[in-house]
């Protein structure tokens, strides 16, 4: 019998071309979705047939409820070794398997220096006023060397942005709630006091902790607020850390000279989203991760973890524990 495989949320329509999917050849047949789909009916209309479902990433969640509408599921493989938008439990209580793949950590750290180097330079509103014939040279970019890079976490992204940083001639400010100073030390950074310290020091502030109870709505209006009027916050790890009305205040009324952003609460961002038209944002449409080597990572093991179950010998296997 040949089963069903749907790959979600392929926007560039690169799944099929960045791997060989020919090892499913008669035993799967493969299909993608170029658009996102946020409806739950609409969703569990598409994938009815399915035994097989790759996610990309987080886009998609997939609680017990979504479980549940899909008897005929067996095999969900996410990209990268966690999503936290995958019950687990749920999942494991109705006899799926959930299969991971590597990510690596560059690509998101080269796109958080996109952004930031975009702010400093003020390169859109440069390149436009190129394109469009207005003035040679409208705006007076910031400096990097002797500035201070605040970095709300330090882990395997954050401590490569540190790195660059110093390579720029950086000052670099760490936190998180359980950094150490040694562990900063070790990164090229030295440990903020608290998150506020780190906050009313930085010239620039980068996200990169992961979402969690903990971290929800870190950064609120309190916080913004102790930022520096001349500083621009770059997120690029995901958007519910910093509380969205909270972030609209502070660029509209100047609180912080802008931001660079990667991931918004609602994906694809509404097309009326005022983050898409507010002059001090510099936005990209959540592409942190996507870069030729990672789409080939995630879709070549892709094709490993449906290969492997179908065996009976899945691998790279997610659990709650």
């Amino acid at each position: 019998m040949t089963l069903h495989c749907a790959v979600l949320d392929d926007y560039q329509g690169a799944a099929l071309a960045m791997a060989d999917w020919s090892p499913l050849a008669g035993q799967a047949e493969v299909r993608t979705l170029r658009e996102h789909i946020a409806d739950r009916d609409e969703l569990v209309a598409e994938l009815a047939d399915c035994e097989i479902v790759v996610l990309m990433r987080e886009r998609t969640p997939v609680d017990a409820d979504l479980l549940r509408r899909l008897p005929r599921l067996r095999l969900l493989v996410t990209t990268g070794m966690r999503n936290a938008s995958v019950d687990l439990a749920a999942a494991a209580a109705r006899g799926v398997t959930v299969c991971g793949t590597a990510s690596s950590p560059t690509p998101p750290v080269e796109l958080t220096w996109a952004l930031l180097l975009g702010l400093a330079r003020q390169v859109t509103v440069e390149q436009r006023a190129l394109r469009e014939g207005g003035p040679w040279q409208s705006t007076v970019g910031q400096d990097l060397a002797g500035r201070t890079l605040g970095l709300l976490g330090l882990g395997r992204i954050g401590t490569r942005v540190a790195r660059v940083a110093t390579a720029f001639g950086m000052d670099v400010l760490a936190w998180s709630a359980n950094l150490t100073a040694e562990r900063a030390a070790d990164a090229g950074a030295r440990l903020a006091a608290s998150k506020e310290d780190l906050l009313g020091r930085s010239d620039f502030v980068s996200v990169h902790l992961v979402l969690s109870d903990r971290t929800r709505g870190l950064l609120g209006e309190r916080e913004l607020r102790a930022m520096r009027p001349h500083a621009h916050l770059v997120n690029t790890s995901r958007a519910a850390i910093v509380d969205r009305s909270a972030l609209l205040r502070a660029l509209g009324e100047g609180w912080i000279a802008g931001a660079g952003l990667d991931v918004f609460e609602t994906e694809p961002l509404p097309a009326d989203d005022p983050l898409r038209t507010l002059p001090n944002v510099l936005a990209t449409p959540h592409l942190g991760y996507v870069t030729q080597r990672n789409y080939r990572t995630f879709y070549t093991e892709a094709v490993e973890d449906i290969t492997a179950f179908l065996d009976g010998t899945p691998v790279r296997v997610l659990t709650g524990g």
